[in-house]
């Protein structure tokens, strides 16, 4: 599956347009993941597991987002947009959304 935050592709013909496609992730960060980000919010550094998380629920985002595409048909999805959000009452949930429209490119 070709992806891409562009309208088009180049070298590509986009031949049929069959929808707007989603995949979202939902990831709570876990207590010790919390103690040592707070370390290291204290002492610098990166937070490495917040890190490899985030590239996780990103990923599950994308690949779900591919799967939507195929069952329509598409071999591609274009105008990619991804987009993080902080959710709960405690703000201890992370949302990541990509959407795009699939299309069919030849």
């Amino acid at each position: 599956m070709l992806m891409s935050t562009t309208p088009t592709l180049e070298g590509q013909t986009i031949t049929r347009y069959l929808g707007v496609v989603n995949g979202e992730a939902i990831i709570g960060a876990n207590i010790f993941k919390d103690m040592f980000a707070a370390v290291r919010n204290v002492v610098g550094g990166r937070a490495g597991a917040y890190e490899r998380t985030l590239a996780d629920a990103r990923q599950i985002a994308f690949d779900e987002a591919a799967e939507a595409a195929a069952r329509l048909g598409a071999n591609a999805i274009v105008g990619i947009d991804v987009d993080y959000e902080v959710l709960g009452a405690d703000n201890g949930m992370l949302m990541v959304c990509v959407s795009g429209t699939a299309v069919v490119v030849g």
